[in-house]
């Protein structure tokens, strides 16, 4: 492996692990903007769910991994977008605009989150309703 290869996998192996620790619910926030991103004023004509996808993720997670103030985070966000963008077709602005609206929406008022069931798969919604298993731990 070449020095260059080698630094770029020790750098990786250097950043943080990202633990978002249930500040967040990833499914109901992805099942959410699946099914209104096209609704949102900064939506292009042509686009997919799949182009706004990484960055609403970037906007939820970085939320719940930064705080509560967006300006702060911005520089942070942005890079994450960079990395994690992959053949989305939003440029730096756009995506920027979509970031924004996920981390508004990623720790709303409670009320919100109860709102945002009707856009969850009845199975969704159930699972989180029903009680955890009780787990079973082996005598010592």
């Amino acid at each position: 492996m070449g020095a260059i290869a080698q630094d770029f996998w020790q750098e990786q192996a250097d950043e943080p692990e990202v633990r978002i620790d249930g500040r967040v619910r990833p499914e109901a926030e992805d099942a959410y903007w699946r099914s209104v991103y096209w609704a949102q004023p900064y939506y292009r004509a042509g686009y997919a769910y799949e182009d706004y996808a990484p960055a609403y993720c970037v906007g939820y997670i970085g939320r719940a991994q930064y705080g509560d103030c967006f300006e702060d985070a911005e520089k942070s966000l942005c890079a994450n977008w960079l990395r994690i963008k992959g053949d989305s077709r939003l440029d730096l602005d756009e995506a920027l605009q979509a970031i924004r609206a996920a981390w508004d929406h990623a720790l709303a008022a409670p009320a919100a989150v109860e709102d945002e069931e009707e856009f969850l798969p009845e199975e969704m919604v159930a699972a989180s309703r029903a009680p955890a298993p009780e787990r079973a731990y082996a005598m010592a």
